[in-house]
């Protein structure tokens, strides 16, 4: 049995110059790449809870074009250039997962990819229904 593999990409969210895709859909998964606090335009906003917001909004705009939210996220990684900014992360992180929440793991890391980034999430979501189970 074959698989399906599809690009996702979003116009509202920052295009990287990189050698990687926004997301990569498989059948019904979907693996968004790390996001950084970027505007579309690729300004880098200012401070933790800005470019944890501008970083969350960005994965709103590709979940969106896969067809899913963040309801059907399964599984968020968060890298942190201080973990003390954890709590902080943390309250943003709220307004965006309310309910259903998705495993998660956080790390400090010794350096992200961009001068001034403080934080970077990636996640895997699932695009479709999602029977929710007890």
């Amino acid at each position: 049995m074959s698989s399906t593999r599809k690009i996702i990409n979003s116009p509202e969210a920052p295009q990287n110059p990189l050698p990687l895709s926004q997301a990569v859909q498989v059948d019904k998964t979907l693996y968004v790449s790390g996001q950084l606090g970027f505007t579309k335009n690729g300004e880098l906003v200012e401070g933790l809870e800005a470019q944890t917001r501008q970083t969350l909004d960005n994965i709103g705009h590709i979940l969106k074009a896969a067809g899913t939210d963040f309801l059907n996220v399964v599984k968020v990684t968060v890298l942190l250039q201080d973990i003390s900014d954890f709590s902080e992360m943390n309250k943003i992180y709220g307004e965006y997962f309310k309910e259903r929440f998705p495993a998660r793991v956080a790390y400090q890391v010794g350096q992200l990819p961009k001068a001034g980034a403080l934080v970077e999430i990636d996640a895997i979501a699932i695009v479709g229904d999602l029977k929710e189970e007890d």
